[in-house]
């Protein structure tokens, strides 16, 4: 494999611990700005939460001429509505899906209430679009009036309760993935092994949650989908380095688990700096030029994908070699303990055979 970066030599073990302080610094960030929202009276929900899972009214506008998304966004906007989602219809490019939150004062789930939700949100929105011309006539078609320069055609609601069952869906979701993750690393590699890299999958899930609750950047299904997407990506990098790892402790019997992994992880820096800074790129210029709509899902990627490699390094592999490190002390006590017993401890190759397990060491 042709490889940019040859001969790397970074201690990068002897820095886990200040980088797990950077961590543990972020995530408190995280909850201290969740918990402070959610407890302080009157204050704003720990996340922002979008129409997804809040609830909110839709209204389907057909034009003439249709305007920009981004002007649309505005004279919504300037008409009191904070973040409304624009999206453009596939197979009818002259109309608009405009969705927009629920309003405070009609928050009992009720049929009337949700009736007033509707009224009100196409009362607002028609007086947004009224900026680009007439509404068309109930009785007439937007063909058919002249002077009309759009006409709302379809308004509906999306209620809170199914918001709920759309988030609880998305943590169970989650959850399952990481169940899969645990069995499948545990089954092929280590149970050490796949412990980092489960911790190190939700380090970046919780980083990312944090970020969005400190900016309060808008949670949506985007989001959900996004989160989904980090969570292959973490593992993909971990599961490259533990499997170096693995070929060099059969390799190289003698060595510490320390320097091993040290090893690898330098072994592979050329794969993961071309690889991950490439996957930095794109979601770079989608975070640039995405626009709204993609808003979320591409900053969900681009704090993930930064969260994803550092975790890697400093998450999953520490973690791994430290449960190693506990587990092949208390072996020692039991061999040293034991006559009988063979010297050494024991771990488990790259062919699921016993070799011997050597303490972490520098």
């Amino acid at each position: 494999m042709f490889q940019f970066f040859t001969n790397i030599n970074v201690d990068w073990m002897g820095w886990r611990k200040p980088l797990v302080w950077v961590s543990i610094a972020i995530l408190l960030a995280g909850l201290i700005s969740a918990a402070g929202r959610q407890l302080t009276p009157g204050g704003t929900e720990a996340f922002n939460l979008g129409i997804d899972f809040q609830g909110g009214t839709v209204i389907t506008a057909k034009f003439k001429q249709k305007p920009s998304a981004d002007d649309i966004r505005s004279a919504l906007n300037n008409a009191g509505i904070g973040e409304p989602i624009i999206q453009e219809s596939t197979d009818k490019p002259d109309e608009v899906l405009i969705k927009i939150p629920r309003f405070e004062e009609s928050s009992e789930q009720s049929a009337a209430a949700e009736t007033n939700q509707v009224n009100q949100g196409r009362e607002i929105v028609k007086g947004a679009l009224d900026t680009f011309g007439k509404e068309a006539q109930p009785s007439l078609s937007l063909a058919e009036d002249a002077e009309a320069a759009y006409k709302i055609v379809g308004t509906d609601s999306v209620g809170a309760v199914a918001g709920s069952q759309l988030r609880d869906s998305a943590v169970i979701a989650t959850l399952l993935g990481m169940v899969g993750i645990l069995l499948y690393i545990a089954f092929r590699y280590d149970w050490t092994y796949a412990a980092g890299a489960v911790v190190a999958v939700l380090h970046d899930v919780l980083v990312t949650l944090a970020f969005f609750s400190v900016f309060q950047w808008e949670v949506s299904l985007t989001v959900v989908a996004a989160m989904l997407t980090l969570v292959g990506f973490s593992v993909n990098d971990s599961i490259v380095i533990f499997d170096r790892i693995r070929e060099n402790m059969t390799l190289h019997r003698n060595e510490s688990l320390y320097k091993l992994t040290n090893d690898s992880i330098n072994q592979t820096m050329s794969r993961t700096i071309v690889t991950n800074g490439l996957v930095f790129l794109s979601v770079l210029a989608l975070v640039l030029f995405g626009g709204e709509v993609l808003r979320g899902f591409s900053l969900a990627l681009f704090v993930g994908s930064i969260t994803g490699t550092y975790s890697t390094i400093a998450i999953a592999s520490p973690i791994a070699i430290w449960w190693q490190s506990k587990i092949g002390r208390a072996e020692m006590k039991d061999v040293q303990s034991a006559p009988e017993s063979r010297g050494g401890e024991r771990l488990a190759s790259a062919s699921r055979r016993s070799v011997a397990r050597r303490p972490v060491t520098r």
